[in-house]
């Protein structure tokens, strides 16, 4: 009898796969996502969703991943996106060892003391101690200033813009996050000297543009361009810029990226100077960078508990094709045909016509993945000249007539603009303004970021860090004082002194 109703099933499924599928999906499968993205379980959801959709594999060292090519492959388009616009300011490409002898780091005490806590030593060869121990670079500043030193004699040196495609070291912290908070990570760092301090100025302020414009537009992450407070800015800069994101469901920020004016900070320092026309001088520089903890904000941005969502700019894939019901000839050509001219029109393009697995499981696995557009053809399709698309960012289902691909760019670009809409309206949502440090409180308690008149003085920050921290509650500190027009009313006073207000705030608990 048991053996009589599997056959049934089986034929079932075989006339109507899109009804397994149903089934398959109704009910929680060890292969889809069981964590909510709702509720405190947000970090579980996102271990488990880099895992599943095969971004991410851990590795033996706590803090260490494996990139795996799916997550490499959204890597390397932010970095080609992010090279060109770079290479067309001028900016060149380099590399510098990874390792840093002690002596070089230590030179500049105030950077070294920002870092200090991270930094990875090297210490044997072998069975042998090294004589010096040698540092894992956290970042580049002390390795490549004095050589910045050799190679600039004169104005006609200058400009000079480097930049380079590294993996970092930075080993101190506690719970680690994929990302987010890792003990290695990719990124572009820009080194950059310059005779005036106001090209200087200009050309960090043009690089957090860029940071701005990718997260936007190749990600749709809406992100707060601001400047870092004295206590938040980077060791040994004059000034920090950064673009913030944020992810309500955690009622926590993410610096995404940053650009600093060194001033001439480092150049005194390093004795990097410049014969100009009124005598010598020493050079102005900037450093800026952004990592593979940009991949973290979008996936928290976008991700829902089916898996993956991601923006067609960024996907690897941006169309799958899968062939449904019973292997047919003529199915199958016809997926073919669709997918090389999908391929022609520049659309990342995947035919899966894999006989090994059951269309229901293929929908599973690329919507886990996030591919923005799924297209699926059987003889029913066939025969009325359609196509039954899926759209991952809303999961809606409709046909669509075969003449109406021609249209795939467009559907692309009408996507990308719809999940950057619904993300934006996501962060303005959880903005509120604070006037008193109880209204402040109660919003951060909320998962909400607070916009606050604030006096920007070091001891208030400190000590809003202490009034701010309730229980296991991370503390909350100022995320970035924005480029927007201030606006703020004469006598306004700060929020947790009542001192003068100089401008208005963001503050929240972050990463």
């Amino acid at each position: 009898l048991l053996k009589g109703w599997i056959l049934m099933l089986r034929s079932i499924l075989r006339k109507n796969p899109r009804r397994g599928y149903r089934k398959y999906s109704q009910k929680k499968h060890l292969l889809g996502i069981q964590q909510s993205k709702e509720g405190e379980n947000i970090t579980n959801w996102y271990r488990e969703v880099l895992q599943k959709a095969e971004i991410i594999e851990y590795y033996d060292v706590q803090g260490c991943y494996i990139l795996r090519p799916w997550g490499f492959a959204i890597w390397e388009h932010i970095q080609k996106h992010i090279d060109g616009i770079i290479k067309d300011m001028g900016v060149q490409n380099t590399y510098f060892p990874l390792f840093i002898p002690k002596d070089k780091l230590e030179t500049e005490e105030t950077h070294l003391e920002g870092f200090s806590p991270e930094v990875a030593w090297v210490t044997k060869a072998g069975k042998n101690d090294l004589h010096t121990p040698i540092a894992i670079r956290p970042t580049s500043e002390t390795s490549m200033y004095p050589y910045f030193k050799k190679w600039i004699r004169s104005h006609r040196d200058l400009p000079m813009k480097l930049n380079q495609w590294v993996n970092v070291v930075r080993w101190e912290f506690d719970h680690p996050l994929p990302f987010i908070r890792s003990r290695e990570f990719l990124w572009q760092e820009g080194h950059t000297a310059f005779s005036n301090e106001k090209d200087a100025i200009q050309e960090m302020l043009d690089i957090l543009n860029v940071y701005h414009s990718t997260y936007e537009k190749e990600m749709a992450v809406p992100t707060i361009k601001g400047y870092k407070s004295n206590m938040e800015r980077f060791a040994g800069a004059v000034s920090t810029t950064t673009v913030e994101a944020y992810i309500p469901e955690i009622g926590r920020a993410i610096q995404a990226g940053t650009s600093h004016h060194l001033g001439q900070n480092f150049s005194k320092i390093f004795n990097i100077s410049f014969e100009g026309k009124d005598g010598s001088s020493y050079v102005y520089q900037n450093s800026w960078g952004l990592s593979t903890r940009s991949l973290g904000v979008m996936i928290m941005c976008h991700g829902d508990d089916k898996g993956l969502v991601l923006p067609p700019k960024i996907a690897p894939i941006q169309v799958v094709i899968i062939p449904v019901g019973k292997k047919d000839p003529e199915v199958d050509e016809k997926c073919k045909n669709i997918a090389t001219a999908l391929k022609q029109e520049g659309i990342r393009t995947k035919l899966d016509d894999d006989d090994h697995n059951t269309p229901g499981f293929k929908f599973n696995h690329w919507e886990l993945k996030g591919v923005p557009i799924r297209l699926d053809i059987g003889k029913r399709e066939l025969k009325n000249n359609q196509v039954s698309v899926f759209t991952r960012f809303d999961c809606k289902k409709y046909t669509m007539h075969l003449d109406e691909l021609k249209n795939m760019h467009k559907m692309l670009g009408n996507i990308q603009e719809a999940m950057l809409d619904k993300a934006t309206e996501k962060l303005s949502t959880s903005i509120f303004e604070a006037r008193d440090f109880d209204k402040f409180m109660e919003g951060i308690n909320n998962k909400q970021m607070a916009k606050v008149p604030w006096c920007q003085t070091d001891v208030c920050e400190s000590n809003i860090k202490l009034m701010s921290k309730a229980g296991d509650k991370r503390v909350s500190k100022s995320l970035c004082i924005p480029m927007e027009e201030q606006n703020i009313p004469d006598g306004t006073k700060c929020f947790a002194c009542d001192e003068k207000a100089k401008g208005w705030t963001y503050f929240g608990r972050s990463f």
